[in-house]
């Protein structure tokens, strides 16, 4: 199994990011930081651990990542209007999606290595990888009333999947957990990459008006 302690934690604080980012474009309240940032932070996760029977789930016995969540969503909110834009930079909403790809990745390889320390089938924790990548994400777009992304034609759960199947084949063909990881890691944050930075999406079906 990798160190996914370390790991799920900053997992968990960057995707608070996005989730305090995402309140900031939505002009939130204090406590709207504090929920976006939260659900996004630990739903992946929490949705994992109900599926492979985890008692307790991992921020239920370890309430430190909700802290991180928390102090996330405080320190943005305490940044104002101005430096938030400034974060963000010239485009609007760059940061937010380069820091959700980074999220994505990390959360495809230890949502993996859970499962896979669970003892599921490969498959299984392809599919549970995934899930602890996006499910987040799609809480977060829901709450602040926007389509999700895995509901575009973006590669997103594509590059989550690419990385939790990088992982499961390279460590069921005897890789060094940790190395195996690293892999699933790159892989995923590369496809990631790729799609935002040269405008790939996936094929759409055709609307009927």
């Amino acid at each position: 199994m990798i160190p996914s302690l370390s790991f799920e934690t900053l997992g968990v604080a960057v995707f608070a990011l996005t989730g305090a980012l995402m309140a900031a474009r939505k002009g939130m309240d204090p406590f709207g930081f504090a929920l976006l940032a939260t659900v996004t932070g630990v739903g992946g996760g929490t949705l994992r651990d109900l599926l492979i029977g985890a008692d307790p789930v991992f921020w239920v016995g370890d309430p430190g990542d909700v802290l991180v969540c928390l102090l996330v969503a405080a320190a943005v909110f305490a940044l104002g209007p101005g430096r938030v834009a400034a974060l963000e930079g010239g485009r609007r909403g760059r940061t937010l999606l380069w820091a959700d790809a980074l999220g994505l990745a990390l959360f495809a390889v230890v949502g993996t290595g859970k499962a896979l320390a669970a003892g599921v089938p490969a498959l299984s924790a392809i599919a549970l990888g995934t899930i602890t990548a996006t499910f987040g994400g799609i809480i977060r777009d829901i709450l602040a009333g926007t389509t999700p992304l895995v509901l575009r034609q973006e590669i997103y759960v594509t590059a989550a999947a690419l990385g939790a199947a990088v992982m499961v084949v390279l460590q069921g063909i005897g890789l060094d957990p940790f190395a195996s990881a690293g892999a699933g890691f790159a892989a995923s944050f590369s496809l990631r990459a790729l799609a935002l930075l040269r405008g790939w999406t996936l094929p759409a079906f055709p609307r009927r008006d």
